[in-house]
């Protein structure tokens, strides 16, 4: 390839943060843009009072081996941890009881592995693996070696061809050219994008629909929880899930991980739907009946994201497969991550890295 070759990656989330690393391993002269100041998208880690606190995945699966390839390239292999414990339960609204492995997935509409929008099952004996101080840990090992092209606050607005490539208009009224882009954005603000630039297939993206998420992280002493915990957490049942209930699942944090909270400390993390008030205080209430809590946390911390989690119709892989059809047609132009190639950190590293590998092969022919 051309090593003076431009290549824009728009978007800092993992899909984009893996295209960038492997275009600037190979020479290429990277701009990685986003229109955020924070780098990493849904995968934010917060440390305190020796807890770690996740606002977005806390693990992924041992058996997809993609993100942990990119961890030992950037050299934070090291950092790589295993789960303590395995199994959930299922809390039907008067008793927790054991779930059989994989199913707490299912309940929650978890998509485990991906190839091209397709979902599969994979493997859950080898349990999930996280990074020692949390998902940021990757985030920020890539951040600090492309320090230098990343460009925050600096979103695409749109996309024009040009003489060697595209012109990127970017908010805030400056342009870019470069020879080649990829696009690791929301499926919504790919799909404008590129049908704008001439693919009409890429308005069928819009059909993937972003649910919200809330999930809240309670810090208790461990003799605050009365109840003897098992497992890695536990998912409410359908049919109580139907009643109304804050809390749809909760992980057991402090038990699941290693160093996740202080000695004699606890932690617990629970997804919630939607709730009147404080999703903080509607956990904590519940959660207090399921798990046997006395007396207030000692600190909670609520993440909500309005357009959090992918879903895919039917036909998707066929919809995402048109697409890429038709930018083969177009100067190198490419898509990558959650929307597009399934919505597991893992499934967007493989979905980034995979992308620079085409625009690579394309600008070097």
């Amino acid at each position: 390839m051309a090593v003076s070759a431009t290549v824009a990656v728009a978007g800092s989330g993992l899909a984009g943060l893996a295209a960038a690393w492997e275009l600037s391993r190979a020479g290429a002269n990277v701009a990685l843009l986003d229109a955020e100041r924070r780098p990493g998208g849904m995968v934010v880690t917060e440390r305190r009072d020796g807890f770690v606190v996740e606002g977005g995945p806390d693990g992924f699966l041992a058996a997809e081996p993609d993100i942990q390839d990119l961890a030992r390239d950037a050299g934070i292999g090291g950092q790589l941890v295993d789960q303590l414990t395995s199994g959930s339960s299922l809390w039907t609204g008067r008793r927790l009881e054991p779930l059989a492995e994989g199913q707490a997935a299912a309940l929650l509409g978890i998509q485990i592995s991906s190839d091209a929008g397709a979902q599969h099952a994979a493997p859950l004996q080898c349990g999930f693996r996280t990074f020692a101080t949390g998902m940021a840990d990757l985030v920020e090992a890539l951040v600090l070696r492309l320090a230098p092209v990343f460009r925050p606050a600096q979103g695409v607005a749109g996309l024009a061809p040009a003489k060697r490539g595209w012109r990127l208009s970017l908010t805030g009224g400056s342009t870019l050219e470069a020879e080649a882009v990829i696009l690791a954005l929301p499926a919504w603000a790919a799909a404008r994008l590129v049908a704008g630039a001439g693919v009409p297939a890429a308005r069928h993206l819009n059909d993937v629909i972003y649910h919200p998420s809330t999930t809240v992280s309670l810090a208790y002493r461990s003799d605050q929880v009365a109840a003897p915990l098992a497992g890695t957490g536990f998912v409410s049942a359908p049919e109580w899930v139907e009643s109304g209930p804050a809390v749809r699942a909760c992980s057991y944090s402090w038990l699941k991980y290693p160093g996740r909270a202080p000695p004699g400390h606890a932690l617990l993390r629970a997804f919630v739907g939607p709730v009147d008030g404080d999703p903080a205080a509607a956990a904590h209430a519940e959660l207090a009946g399921i798990v046997g809590i006395k007396g207030s946390p000692l600190w909670s911390r609520a993440f909500t994201w309005p357009r959090g989690l992918p879903r895919y119709k039917p036909g998707h892989a066929g919809h995402v497969a048109a697409v890429r059809e038709g930018l083969t047609r177009l100067a190198p132009l490419a898509i990558a991550g959650a929307g597009f190639d399934g919505a597991g950190v893992s499934a967007c590293v493989k979905s980034g890295r995979e992308a620079a590998r085409g625009i690579l092969e394309r600008i070097g022919s």
